[in-house]
């Protein structure tokens, strides 16, 4: 089953209290790092596998020692960004709204994958579930990804609303995995009778026969929206905003480099992105009363 498309609008959340970086906000021209950070919507060490690669083809790229610092949520990489913590980050579009409200406007994204122009969430339900559409999860368990996941909480619940399901009130119970394979875990596991988590993961684990994807089918995909982004910090140098930006542009899965990096970033290209992509998520946030 797929979603009727309908004119985009944004479902929100509420920002947690992050945790500070304990790093020391100097900056890069007394450092000569660059400190990159992640949404923490995948394990840790997925994080760390995808993110080698490219680490090692932006110090080439730049000139910078550049440095991966892994979070526990999301509301930690808004907060770094904002603080000089860290210097870039991969944003979900919610998180990315955070982060420009939170520099008051100051947060830049520059690039976004050509596949987050179109982004979808698949919602999931053990294969052998008697489910054939959305309604007939009314009365079981449900377990989103992050709170302020982009595509595995908030666009997926906006878009269950749309369909007539309140998953406070529908849904027999309402869990949190944290991240987008935990979602996948916690049905295969039993924990929950369906989830929802984002089409590039749900598609990674089915290409690499992930023994929980194995046991889960899709029950239906949403209509698509705009999501991940890599954001710099206020007051990135702009020339080391420039380098980043023309290096992420340049990749292409013609040398083996680039392969290997867009593949792992689920990435066909990157492409240039701005703000107002967004603009969407933020609207819907001040009209629910979530940011002001």
């Amino acid at each position: 089953m797929t979603f009727t498309r309908r004119p985009l609008l944004r479902a929100l959340a509420l920002l947690a209290t992050a945790p500070v970086f304990a790093a020391s906000s100097l900056s890069h021209a007394q450092t000569g790092t660059l400190r990159v950070s992640a949404i923490p919507d995948e394990a840790p060490t997925e994080l760390q596998r995808k993110f080698k690669p490219l680490g090692d083809y932006l110090q080439k790229e730049t000139g910078m020692n550049v440095v991966f610092t892994p979070v526990t949520d999301y509301a930690a990489v808004v907060e770094g960004l904002a603080t000089d913590k860290i210097d870039m980050a991969w944003l979900g579009g919610f998180t990315f709204v955070q982060a420009k409200l939170r520099t008051g406007g100051k947060a830049v994204p520059i690039v976004q994958r050509a596949e987050d122009e179109v982004f979808t969430s698949k919602f999931i339900v053990p294969k052998d579930s008697k489910a054939a559409q959305l309604a007939d999860l009314k009365g079981q368990t449900f377990a989103f990804g992050a709170p302020s996941s982009t595509s595995g909480s908030l666009m997926p619940r906006f878009f269950l609303m749309k369909a007539g399901i309140n998953p406070e009130k529908d849904f027999k119970t309402v869990a949190y995995s944290g991240a987008h394979d935990a979602t996948v875990a916690f049905v295969a596991a039993g924990r929950a009778e369906a989830g929802v988590l984002n089409a590039s993961v749900w598609d990674k684990l089915v290409e690499a026969r992930n023994p929980n994807a194995e046991k889960v089918r899709v029950l239906a995909t949403t209509p698509t929206y705009y999501d991940y982004n890599w954001t710099v910090r206020p007051g990135l140098d702009p020339a080391v905003t420039k380098k980043l930006t023309d290096a992420f542009l340049k990749l292409n899965d013609k040398t083996p480099e680039g392969k290997e990096i867009l593949g792992l970033q689920r990435a066909s290209k990157f492409i240039p992105t701005q703000a107002s992509n967004y603009d969407g998520i933020e609207a819907a946030a001040k009209s629910a009363g979530l940011i002001k």
